[in-house]
C-alpha cells in the first residue's frame, strides 16, 4: 500500500511538473534589452541627394529598412478612421474631380490638371499634397465617407519627373470596404478599371499599394518596428509653396514617438545623460528633427552636417536615446545618399 501511494504521488508530481513546463513555454519570451546605441550608415542606395531608398531606423534594435521610394502609390490609415495618403516620397500630388463615376470621367473632366498637379522646386500648390506635418485631417484625399455617393473620383500624378521617373497620370476612386478599402483605378488613357481591397491592420500606420503592380507592398516596417525616417520628401518652402527635400528625417509620431532637439551651445552630445532628460522638452510633430540636422546650399556653400546640435529621442517602449548626425555629403567627409549617424541608449524605462 505504501509503495502504492509512493508512485501514485510521484506520478502526480511528473504531471504537475509538465503542466507547468507548458504553461511556462506558452508565455511570450521577454522582450530583449534595448540597443547600447552603435555608429550606423543608412543605406540610401544609389542617386545621391535623389537616393533611391527611403530608410527606417528601429534605435532599440539597431535594425534599419531600406524601402524603394517609388514602390508605391497610396498608403491606407490603419486607425479608427479612413484616410489615404499619398507618395511624398516621389512628389506625388492629387485633385479631386467633380464626379464620383470613374467610369464616366472625360477628357473635359481634367482640363488644365496636367499644369495644377505640378510639384517641384517652388512648383504648385498646397492644397494638391498632404499636410507636410502629417496631420491626418489635412490629408489631399478627403476622409473616405461612408457614404459610397460622397467619395469623388481624384486625378493622381504619382510623381514630378524629378525627383522619380514620371509616369502616367490616374484616375482613383476609392471607397470604404467593410473596415477597409476599395480602390478603383485606371490609367487616364485606359477604360478597362482595375481594383484593389486594402484591410487595415493594427500593427503598421498605414497599408501601402501599387497601381503599377495592382498589389499591395510592404512599403513601411510595423509601426512599433521604427523610430525615425531618413528620406527624400516633398515639404515646403514657404507655407503656400511645396518644396521637395533631400535628406529629411521624420519621427514616427504616429506610434508616439517624440524627440527633442539639443544645441551644444547648452550641453554638448558628450555629456547629456539621465541627469538631463527632465529638463528637455519633448515634442510629437514628425517634422521636429526635419532638416534641422543638415545645411546643404548651391556653391560656394558648404553642404554638411550641422554640429551645434543633436536629438533626443524617447521611443513608444520608453527608452531614450541621443543621436547626432556625422557625416552626410562631400563638405564633411561624407557620401551624399548614405548618412552616417551615431546614437546612445541614454536611459531605459
Amino acid at each position: 500500500m505504501t509503495k502504492r501511494l509512493f508512485y501514485i504521488i510521484g506520478a502526480t508530481c511528473f504531471v504537475t511538473t509538465l503542466i507547468s513546463c507548458s504553461k511556462d513555454s506558452d508565455a511570450p519570451p521577454p522582450p530583449p534589452p534595448p540597443s547600447g546605441g552603435q555608429s550606423i550608415q543608412l543605406n540610401g542606395g544609389t542617386g545621391g541627394a535623389n537616393a533611391v531608398n527611403s530608410v527606417y531606423l528601429d534605435l532599440s534594435t539597431g535594425k534599419q529598412d531600406s524601402v524603394k521610394r517609388t514602390s508605391w502609390d497610396l498608403g491606407f490609415y490603419c486607425g479608427s478612421d479612413f484616410r489615404v495618403i499619398i507618395n511624398r516620397t516621389t512628389a506625388a500630388s492629387v485633385k479631386p474631380t467633380a464626379k464620383n463615376d470613374i467610369n464616366a470621367i472625360v477628357a473635359d473632366d481634367t482640363l488644365g490638371f496636367a499644369d495644377a498637379l505640378r510639384v517641384g522646386q517652388g512648383e504648385g500648390a498646397m492644397d494638391i499634397i498632404d499636410d507636410v506635418d502629417g496631420d491626418l485631417s489635412k490629408t489631399a484625399i478627403a476622409a473616405i465617407s461612408a457614404e459610397d455617393a460622397d467619395n469623388k473620383v481624384y486625378i493622381l500624378s504619382p510623381s514630378n519627373g524629378m525627383v522619380a521617373p514620371a509616369r502616367d497620370f490616374y484616375k482613383i476612386r476609392i471607397t470604404r470596404n467593410g473596415n477597409g478599402y476599395r480602390v478603383q483605378y485606371a490609367k487616364l488613357s485606359e477604360q478597362n478599371i482595375k481594383t484593389i481591397d486594402v484591410g487595415k491592420d493594427d500593427r503598421y500606420n498605414f497599408r501601402h499599394a501599387s497601381l503599377e503592380t495592382g498589389g499591395i507592398v510592404n512599403a513601411e516596417p510595423a509601426k512599433a518596428n521604427w523610430d525615425i525616417l531618413w528620406t527624400l520628401t516633398t515639404y515646403k518652402a514657404t507655407a503656400t509653396i511645396p518644396y521637395t527635400f533631400s535628406d529629411f528625417v521624420y519621427i514616427n509620431a504616429l506610434a508616439g514617438v517624440q524627440a527633442a532637439e539639443v544645441l551644444t551651445s547648452a550641453i554638448s552630445y558628450e555629456e547629456y545623460n539621465e541627469t538631463h532628460v527632465a529638463g528637455t522638452t519633448f515634442s510629437n510633430s514628425s517634422t521636429v528633427i526635419g532638416s534641422n540636422w543638415r545645411s546643404a546650399a548651391p556653391p560656394p556653400a558648404v553642404t554638411s552636417v550641422k554640429t551645434d546640435r543633436f536629438y533626443v529621442i524617447k521611443d513608444v517602449a520608453g527608452n531614450i536615446y541621443k543621436l547626432k548626425f556625422v557625416s552626410f555629403a562631400s563638405g564633411d567627409g561624407g557620401e551624399r545618399g548614405k548618412p552616417e549617424l551615431e546614437y546612445k541608449l541614454v536611459k531605459a524605462p
